[in-house]
C-alpha cells in the first residue's frame, strides 16, 4: 500500500478488501428525530473502529522509546585478517544498514533526554543475509549473570503498587547487586544525559568472535561518534524533558532531512585466544572493559545516517533485533549475558511482532533466503516455498553446499571456555548427604513424625508403582527413614479401605 501524497491523480477510497466507497466520512444511519440507529451491515464502519483498536502491538518491555533512520556502511581499512565476513572485506565496499537508537527504561511516550543508557540496534543488509549489531552507548553493563536481567529492568521502571519510578526500589537492587557500579558512575555522569543521539557511541559491550577459515580472535566492536561526545546537565535534560520530550528523535530527523548527516567510525579491539587465556580479566565480563593500551582501537568502517524513514510504524517500530543474528566470519562467545541475550530478543520479537516478523520489510534480508522448514504460521504473506518439502534431508529437493557458511569456523577454543555439550545432571551418593543431614536434625529437633505423617498423606494418593519408587529414594537417604514412611502409607491406606 504505497503512498499516494504526491500522484498526479487522486486515490479513489476504497474498503481494506478493494470496494470502492463513496465517501470516507459517513455511517449507515437510521435516522430520527435527529438521533441514529447503526446497522451491522456498515462494512466501512464497523472496519474502521474494529482496525482502530487493534492497530497498537505490543511495545518493547526495554528500549520503547526510539529513534532511527536508515543508512551505509562502509570498509575504511582491510580486516580480511581476523574475519572472513564479506560485507566487511574490500575497502570501499558499502552496506545498506538500519539503526533505532533508543533510551531503555521508559515508555514509547516517554521523554527521550531523561537519564538512561542508550541502546542501539543496527542491521546490516549483507550479501550473506543480515547482520544485527545490538549495543549500548556505554562500553560495559550493570550485569554479567543472564538472570538478573529482569530484575535489574524492573528496579529501573515503575513501582508495582504506586506505579512510579521509585529511588529506593532502584538504590536497593544497585546496592544488592554492585557489580554494575562502573555502569552506575557512567549513568549519572553528564554521559547520562546526551545532547543528541548524533553526539553518542556504541559499544559491544560483549566479546564477540571474528573468524576466518583457519583462525579467529576475540572482539570487542567500537562505534565512536564523528560530531564529537556532547552532553546535557541534569537540569538542561529535565528542562527538556517537560518542554520538548521528543527532542532527540526530532533532531535526528531534522538532521537527515538538512542533509546534515551523522557518521560514527568503527574501531575493533582484538585478542588472540592466548591473550584471553592468560588476561588478567574475565574476558567475558560485560562489567569490564578491555584497556585501549592492552588492545588498541583498531578501524575498519563507517556508519553513515542518510535516510529517514518513509513511515515509522512500518520501518522502526516493526523492525526486530537480536544478537544471535550474524553471518559468517563473525561467532558469539561464551559471554554469558550475550547467550541469555541470543534467545531473549528473538522471543520478544516472535511475542511482539508474529512467528513471521522476519518477512516484514525492515526485517527481510536482501540476500536469498531458502529456509523451507520455518513456514506457515499468522500473518505469512510470502509464497510460502510452494510445495517444496518441509522437513530435512529430502531427496527430491537436494541442498547446495554453501562455499561460506555460518558457524564453521572458530569453534576449536570452546573447550577453555567450557566443552559444549548437551548435558543433565545424574544422582550420586553425594547428593543424599544433605538430606541426611536434615533427617539427623528432624531427629535432634522431634520433627520426624510431622515428616513421616506428611508425605505419607500425600504420596498415599499416588499409584502402587509410583509409591514403591519414593519410599526407595527416601530408604537411599535413610532406611529408617524408608521405613517409616512405607509403614505409615500402608497403615493409612488400611484406614481408608
Amino acid at each position: 500500500m504505497a503512498s499516494q501524497l504526491n500522484s498526479k491523480t487522486s486515490p479513489t477510497y476504497t474498503l481494506a478488501e478493494g470496494a470502492p466507497i463513496a465517501r470516507s466520512d459517513t455511517a449507515v444511519q437510521i435516522r430520527q428525530n435527529g438521533g441514529g440507529l447503526l446497522l451491522l451491515q456498515d462494512t466501512q464502519l464497523i472496519e474502521t473502529l474494529a482496525h482502530f483498536a487493534r492497530e497498537r502491538i505490543p511495545e518493547r518491555v526495554v528500549h520503547a522509546k526510539a529513534a532511527g533512520a536508515f543508512g551505509t556502511f562502509e570498509v575504511t581499512h582491510d580486516i580480511s585478517d581476523i574475519t572472513s565476513a564479506k560485507f566487511l572485506n574490500g575497502v570501499g565496499k558499502k552496506t545498506p544498514a538500519l539503526a533505532r537508537i533508543s533510551t531503555v527504561g521508559g515508555e514509547k511516550g516517554s521523554a527521550d533526554t531523561v537519564r538512561d543508557v542508550r541502546g542501539w540496534a543496527i542491521k546490516f543488509y549483507t550479501e550473506e543475509g543480515n547482520q544485527d549489531w545490538v549495543f549500548n552507548n556505554t562500553p560495559v553493563f550493570f550485569i554479567r549473570d543472564p538472570i538478573k536481567f529482569p530484575s535489574l529492568n524492573r528496579s529501573h521502571k515503575r513501582h508495582p503498587q504506586t506505579n512510579l519510578q521509585d529511588a529506593t526500589m532502584f538504590w536497593d537492587y544497585h546496592n544488592n547487586n554492585p557489580e554494575g557500579l562502573h555502569q552506575l558512575m557512567i549513568l549519572f555522569s553528564d554521559r547520562g544525559t546526551p545532547y543528541s543521539l548524533r553526539h553518542t557511541s556504541a559499544f559491544s559491550g560483549h566479546t564477540y568472535k571474528f573468524s576466518t577459515a583457519t583462525s579467529f580472535n576475540y572482539v570487542k566492536i567500537h562505534l565512536l561518534t564523528n560530531q564529537g561526545i556532547k552532553n546535557f546537565t541534569s537540569a538542561e535534560a529535565t528542562k527538556l524533558a517537560g518542554e520538548e520530550p521528543d527532542h532527540n528523535t526530532k533532531d535526528l530527523f531534522d538532521s537527515i532531512e538538512k542533509g546534515e548527516y551523522p557518521s560514527w567510525t568503527a574501531y575493533v579491539q582484538v585478542m588472540s585466544k592466548e591473550q584471553a587465556e592468560g588476561y588478567k580479566w574475565n574476558i567475558f565480563d560485560m562489567t569490564k572493559v578491555w584497556p585501549h593500551a592492552d588492545f588498541p582501537l583498531r578501524p575498519f568502517g563507517k556508519l553513515t545516517l542518510n535516510k529517514n524513514p518513509s513511515n515509522y510504524f512500518r520501518d522502526i517500530e516493526q523492525a526486530a533485533f537480536s544478537p544471535s543474528t550474524m553471518v559468517p566470519g563473525i561467532l558469539p562467545s561464551a559471554d554469558p549475558i550475550l547467550q541469555a541475550r541470543m534467545f531473549s530478543y528473538p522471543d520478544a520479537a516472535r511475542y511482539r511482532l508474529g512467528t513471521n516478523y522476519q518477512l516484514l520489510p525492515s526485517n527481510h534480508a536482501l540476500s536469498p533466503i531458502y529456509s523451507p522448514y520455518q513456514r506457515d504460521g499468522f500473518a505469512n504473506f510470502s509464497e510460502n516455498y510452494g510445495p517444496d518439502p518441509n522437513y530435512v534431508n529430502s531427496g527430491l529437493r537436494p541442498l547446495a553446499k554453501p562455499v561460506h557458511a555460518f558457524g564453521n569456523e572458530g569453534k576449536n577454543h570452546d573447550e577453555w571456555a567450557g566443552q559444549v555439550a548437551s548435558w543433565t545432571s545424574e544422582m550420586n551418593d553425594v547428593d543424599f548427604e544433605q538430606p541426611r543431614a536434615l533427617w539427623g536434625v528432624f531427629g535432634r529437633t522431634g520433627q520426624r513424625g510431622a515428616f513421616v505423617a506428611n508425605v505419607s498423606d500425600n504420596l498415599k494418593e499416588a499409584i502402587p508403582r509410583v509409591r514403591a519408587d519414593a519410599i526407595k529414594i527416601f530408604s537411599r537417604v535413610d532406611e529408617e527413614m524408608g521405613r517409616l514412611i512405607e509403614e505409615r502409607v500402608e497403615k493409612d491406606l488400611k484406614v481408608e479401605k
